[in-house]
């Protein structure tokens, strides 16, 4: 079995731990092993790169290096910054000027060859969705949802590599292998706001809102994405979108991890769904899952 270096990221250990904990049963009953970079650090994320690109660099280089001694196939992380981050040092890397400035800061010899990918990625590449399909003893039968990409998750193309950069289809075809009946949904790769809810309230209320509108004028009963800021602006921000634009929203925001382990027999307390800030029991519920019987265990 092929072991590989899972990178959580800051949001994983923090406000989306749901996401981790997730991460890692879903790996798990798929057998893609997930061996923890030891000590790792922050990628810097927006603003790191925004201020100093070296200062960016240095800092993903540092955890590049430590995964480069453990002897395995790759380096993955569910979080799509995280992702992004990792993937442009890596590049730019190849630089030779570049990496010599890079590892004179770092204080210590960067290959940055190993390959990098999301977890979705791993998952569908080491299991097709035909074949996750199989594992399957929950099928998400009678749940509407859309699939959320996000704005980074596939592009820049060049760096990403994976999937379309316009019209992605890696969580439709999971989602769908898990039974769930998935909406044609034009938003898909459209920007959420992402950090600008800090400093920009009133345009993450217009962008996800957007989403939000769309997804319920589509019948969805629940969104499904992949990118902890994602999650978070269309999930916590979900009432302040409501105050501001009048609507009256309760759409629950999964990862898809969390969905494609309850299909997969976990159950919802080992997924924590307790942590989503809408219930999730309605959208639920259209699936048959007994979730009004397991909380009241």
């Amino acid at each position: 079995m092929l072991q590989y270096a899972y990178y959580p990221g800051c949001s994983g250990l923090s406000s989306s731990i749901e996401y981790d904990v997730s991460t890692r049963a879903l790996c798990k009953s798929l057998g893609v092993e997930l061996v923890d970079i030891p000590d790792w650090n922050c990628c810097g994320s927006t603003p790191a790169h925004a201020s100093d690109h070296l200062l960016s660099a240095s800092l993903v280089a540092r955890n590049l290096a430590i995964a480069e001694s453990m002897g395995v196939a790759g380096i993955i992380t569910p979080c799509p910054s995280c992702l992004k981050n990792l993937k442009t040092t890596s590049l730019r890397m190849q630089r030779k000027s570049f990496h010599e400035k890079v590892e004179s800061i770092v204080e210590r010899p960067v290959r940055a060859d190993l390959p990098i990918r999301s977890v979705l990625q791993t998952v569908l590449e080491q299991c097709e969705p035909e074949a996750i399909a199989k594992h399957v003893s929950k099928p998400l039968k009678g749940l509407k949802v859309v699939p959320y990409y996000g704005c980074i998750m596939n592009r820049p193309p060049d760096v990403m590599t994976f999937d379309d950069p316009e019209n992605p289809t890696s969580l439709d075809r999971l989602m769908s292998a898990l039974g769930a009946e998935v909406l044609p949904f034009p938003h898909k790769v459209d920007c959420c706001g992402a950090s600008l809810g800090l400093i920009r309230r009133e345009l993450v209320t217009r962008l996800s809102g957007r989403i939000l509108d769309t997804a319920a004028a589509l019948g969805a009963d629940a969104i499904v994405t992949a990118c902890p800021m994602c999650q978070m602006n269309l999930d916590m921000r979900q009432g302040q979108i409501n105050r501001a634009n009048g609507t009256r929203h309760s759409m629950p925001v999964f990862y898809y991890t969390q969905l494609a382990g309850l299909a997969l027999g976990q159950s919802e307390s080992c997924l924590c769904m307790d942590k989503l800030c809408v219930s999730p029991s309605r959208a639920l519920s259209q699936m048959g899952t007994p979730a009004q019987e397991e909380r009241a265990r």
